[in-house]
């Protein structure tokens, strides 16, 4: 037993033992481990310590580089600044001595005219004397004429008037043929300029056109299809167009005859769509008719429209645009009606600009001048006349509905837009290849201008020549004086004025001539 328990105490001894240097173990392990925490802690802040001076060292540069950049910018700023207030500096100075200059020049101005004018109330006191005594002379002469011809002074004032009324008719027709001379050459270089200005900036073509009417077929057998039994396919198409269908002899072409430009043109289309599609029957012509009608109303429409667009006016009634694309189907003198009032409204717009006018309106007046040709074949009266009533009836203005009432004179103008539109129609109908006249037409315009030169008294011949653009009068030497011939052109160009109507202008020369023939033996 006291083994046991010397075993035992040894046991407990031991285990005592254990624990207390386990204890000391422990604590050398728990304080290696802080004196290395506190190391490694240590070295930690050194190194933030460190890499917080580097970085604020870097802040510190970066804010003093910047704070360089934006000197520098100010500085340079500054610079221009002060270069641009020089600038202005000097420009002021220098209007400021042109000011001075120009006051200067006004002053002297203001002395030479106040030098002027003294000098010229003296001449008018000198003038104002010298006509007194030039009265008094002239009343003293009157007293002795008078005492010395034995005539009272009534009778001596109407045969001296009667001489002066003789010598003034000769000075006044060659005073009247120096300012025409004068008034001409200068109004005939401006209008020449103007016109001739406006013809090189519009670059249209003046390529004769008219509406197409003959239909041409693709061979003889046709036509028997075209008249259909007993005709009933010739009269289903007269019927449904209105237009007359001429079938005669002429080879592989029918013709159409009709009044109305649409119609005709919708007959023509009508037409060849048939010959192409080769069912030739009334149920198939009405409808082939009424397709075409259809779109040649909006090809109508779509005329007009591009009209409007090409000149730059806009806000035109629909009608109006309407009848001005019905122009495109309508032809004067072989010219097309719709190019020719395009040309018009182009070259009113470049005059107008010219002479410092409303462009817009010009076009627009130009653009409508003849908008009465579109119905003229339906209502009665001059183009003129209807085209003005058809704008008054949507919204023109009154001085558009002027210029085209205006522009064949029906009307007196009462505007220049009036002169320029007549004007822009003469040119445009007048140049070469625009437009083409009938034999009969043109011979009867030859005749009245030799018919109006031959009624004057103291004419030997007369001649109308270059197409009617001049006409040349010979007149008896010893019964019409230099100046009887210059009042004589005058009064011929306003009968031809007065009593014709024709494109452009005519020349009138009056030939005066006086020959001395004598023989040698």
């Amino acid at each position: 037993m006291s083994t046991t328990l010397v075993i035992v105490s040894f046991v407990i001894l031991a285990a005592c033992l254990g624990a207390v240097l386990g204890f000391l173990i422990r604590k050398k392990v728990v304080e290696a481990k802080l004196e290395s925490a506190e190391r490694l802690a240590e070295r930690i802040i050194e190194e933030a310590k460190k890499k917080g001076e580097t970085e604020r060292r870097e802040a510190t540069l970066q804010a003093r580089d910047e704070h360089y950049q934006a000197k520098l910018e100010m500085e340079k700023e500054a610079k221009e600044r002060k270069a641009e207030l020089q600038l202005i500096e000097k420009r002021l100075a220098q209007k400021e001595e042109n000011f001075d200059n120009k006051l200067a020049l006004m002053d002297q101005k203001e002395l030479d005219n106040m030098r002027r004018e003294k000098e010229l109330q003296r001449q008018e006191k000198l003038m104002a004397e010298k006509a007194q005594e030039y009265h008094v002379l002239i009343e003293e002469e009157r007293r002795q004429l008078e005492r010395i011809s034995g005539l009272s002074t009534e009778e001596a004032k109407g045969l001296f008037l009667r001489q002066v009324e003789e010598e003034a008719r000769t000075d006044a027709a060659k005073l009247l043929k120096k300012i025409e001379n004068d008034t001409k050459e200068t109004a005939d270089k401006k209008a020449k300029e103007i016109i001739s200005l406006a013809i090189a900036r519009y670059a249209g073509d003046y390529v004769a056109e008219k509406t197409v009417s003959v239909v041409n077929l693709p061979n003889e057998e046709m036509k028997g299809r075209i008249i259909g039994r007993e005709g009933r396919n010739i009269r289903a198409i007269e019927a449904a167009t209105g237009v007359d269908l001429i079938i005669d002899d002429t080879p592989e072409a029918v013709i159409l005859s009709g009044f109305n430009p649409v119609r005709r043109e919708v007959a023509r289309i009508a037409l060849e769509r048939l010959i192409a599609d080769g069912r030739i029957h009334p149920a198939r012509i009405e409808e082939v008719v009424e397709k075409v009608g259809q779109e040649v109303e909006v090809s109508i429409k779509e005329a007009g429209e591009q009209a409007t667009f090409d000149v730059g006016v806009h806000g035109f009634h629909p009608e109006l645009v309407k009848l001005i694309g019905k122009l495109k189907y309508r032809t004067s003198y072989g010219q097309n009606m719709l190019q020719h009032s395009l040309e018009v409204a182009f070259l009113c717009g470049i005059m107008a600009a010219e002479l410092g006018l409303n462009i817009k309106r010009a076009k627009r007046t130009g653009l409508l001048h003849d908008i009465g040709k579109a119905v003229d074949h339906e209502i009665e009266g001059p183009h003129a006349l209807i085209g003005a009533d058809l704008a008054k009836k949507h919204g023109e203005s009154g001085q558009v509905v002027n210029a085209i009432a205006a522009h064949h004179e029906d009307v007196p103008s009462e505007s220049v837009l009036a002169v320029l539109v007549q004007a822009a129609d003469a040119l445009s109908g007048a140049r070469p290849g625009a437009r083409k006249e009938t034999l009969a037409s043109y011979v009867q315009r030859l005749t009245d201008l030799e018919r109006i030169a031959n009624s004057c008294p103291g004419v030997n011949k007369s001649f109308a020549i270059q197409a009617g653009r001049e006409v040349r009068i010979i007149v008896d030497s010893g019964a019409v004086s230099d100046a009887a011939a210059v009042l004589m052109c005058r009064d011929i160009a306003k009968k031809i004025e007065s009593e014709m109507t024709y494109p452009g202008q005519i020349k009138v020369t009056v030939i005066r001539e006086t020959r001395a023939v004598e023989y040698a033996k």
